[in-house]
């Protein structure tokens, strides 16, 4: 049962990392976008002019982390900056792409966790609650001290496959961090999982080294929180076809494509690549092997449930 919200109406704006997905929830919330012109001076700083009240509304904003990844945390940042001094009476920050969340711990010494340093700086500049998918490790959740909303995108995937029908289905984590989500879409589609046993020797090159579980003869779906270049779900889904996979697909809930990614693509045995729109991908991308499919129903779900004071948790179970 719905409750009375806090404030007396809710407000949505965003930066320019991905205008599509923005108007999307914005129309399935029924509301327009607010006023707020984001741009750049000539020497490259980030100018936000906000042209409309915010006086004790809630706010959200919208604004993946994605390439041009700097550019795009700073515009999240001035504009949550802009909301919080123009009394905005609650700000969400809403980050469908949580960038910077790979150097999530120190694997050597002297790393870097740029994750909690992102964290720290969003809560800093003033947001009150943070909406964001699939991080890639669940718990930098615990890195930020405001409440954190974290939206799946697997409901997504499940719901396309188990249209495709696809018959002697394996589905196969590409690497042993993505066991939880390989297990998460086999198990509504009742369905066996193998696991790719790799060795990353740098950062964006992969090698792969054992596939534990029997994929002879069977259809497998790679899964994935994030593809960038692409070499390990190429690597992957080279190695499953060598070993006797009857056809390989691939899916990943941020397609942030970079470098050779399309190339890679093209040249694979991957039949089909399917993502979610929480990164604005691009036309030049679209290649005839890639799916795109949206998370606005998601996303404008739980920001109405958020604004409503309604359980965000209950869309999951």
């Amino acid at each position: 049962m719905r409750v009375e919200s806090l404030f007396p109406e809710f407000k949505i704006f965003a930066g320019n990392s991905n205008p599509v997905l923005a108007e999307e929830i914005a129309s399935v919330m029924g509301k327009p976008l607010g006023k707020a012109a984001v741009s750049t001076f000539s020497d490259g700083e980030i100018s936000v002019n906000v042209r409309e009240s915010v006086r004790g509304r809630d706010v959200f904003i919208i604004q993946s982390t994605c390439s041009p990844g700097n550019n795009n945390l700073m515009e999240l940042l001035i504009l949550i900056d802009a909301m919080k001094r123009a009394s905005a009476g609650r700000i969400n920050a809403v980050v469908p792409y949580y960038g910077y969340a790979r150097q999530d711990r120190k694997a050597k010494p002297r790393d870097p966790i740029t994750a909690k340093l992102v964290a720290n700086l969003i809560s800093a500049a003033g947001a009150d609650r943070v909406v964001t998918m699939d991080l890639h490790a669940s718990q930098i959740q615990g890195y930020f001290d405001i409440p954190v909303d974290h939206l799946f995108g697997m409901p997504v995937f499940v719901r396309y496959f188990k249209k495709k029908k696809i018959a002697d289905l394996t589905i196969v984590s590409p690497d042993h961090g993505s066991v939880t989500r390989a297990r998460g879409m086999a198990q509504p589609l009742n369905v066996p999982i193998a696991i790719i046993d790799k060795r990353r020797q740098k950062a964006n090159e992969s090698e792969i080294m054992n596939v534990i579980g029997d994929i002879e003869g069977q259809a497998c779906i790679l899964v994935d929180d994030i593809i960038d270049t692409a070499g390990t779900i190429t690597n992957a889904a080279n190695k499953l076809t060598e070993l006797g996979a009857t056809e390989v697909y691939a899916c990943a809930t941020h397609g942030v494509l970079s470098g050779e990614a399309i190339e890679r693509i093209q040249a694979s045995s991957i039949r089909e690549l399917v993502v979610l729109n929480t990164v604005n991908i691009g036309e030049e991308k679209l290649i005839d092997k890639i799916k795109v499919l949206s998370v606005a129903p998601i996303f404008a779900e739980a920001m109405s449930n958020i604004h409503s004071n309604d359980s965000v948790s209950k869309m999951f179970v």
